[in-house]
């Protein structure tokens, strides 16, 4: 008896989990869709934000019939914004990931700016951020692009990758995003040293 109740304690504190996914606009935004559905099969709850680059890769269909839930993209959205939605999304979640992380939404991260619901919830977080970088290699050596990763991983900013190999652009390097798998790995592995 007691190692069923240890068990549904423990069913219950995975379930309790949440995770803020920010997909922005790459061609790997589709491995994104396999991130949710790694996540959903260990019972973390994934919001989803879709920035209007992003929506250019993936629909907001495919993302919310996946997590189950309401997909998030605008900051101006009257309904979501009279609950003051950006600061809720930010804060409501145990950990915020952005995969895949474009050379735009980096930028903004690193230099603070808000002026789309992704970059303002990024500003807003008092979570944890984990980002996954996805772009060509000649974007990823880009000394800004260096720079603005240096900033990040100065303020804490958790990073995944890129991998090397082929890219969807027809060149060889380094700026593929990571396999799902292995953010989902990254994912459990900083949902369990939080407090």
């Amino acid at each position: 008896m007691a190692i069923n109740i240890t068990y549904n304690l423990f069913t219950m504190a995975k379930q309790e989990k949440q995770v803020l996914l920010i997909i922005s606009g790459s061609i790997a935004a589709y491995k994104s869709l396999d991130l949710i559905r790694l996540l959903k099969k260990e019972d973390i709850k994934v919001v989803c934000v879709l920035t209007q680059a992003g929506k250019q890769f993936v629909t907001e269909l495919s993302v919310a019939s996946l997590s189950g839930g309401q997909v998030y993209s605008d900051v101006f959205s009257l309904k979501d914004e009279a609950e003051m939605g950006h600061i809720r999304l930010s804060r409501e979640s145990d950990l915020v990931v952005v995969a895949p992380a474009s050379a735009d939404i980096i930028a903004k991260m690193a230099n603070g700016f808000a002026n789309d619901l992704a970059s303002t919830i990024l500003l807003a977080t008092d979570k944890p951020v984990l980002i996954a970088p996805a772009m060509n290699v000649m974007m990823w050596q880009n000394k800004a692009v260096m720079r603005n990763i240096k900033q990040l991983k100065d303020d804490g900013v958790k990073i995944i990758g890129p991998a090397s190999g082929s890219l969807a652009c027809g060149e060889e390097g380094q700026g593929r995003m990571v396999e799902a798998g292995d953010i989902f790995d990254e994912v459990l592995k900083c949902l369990n040293q939080l407090p």
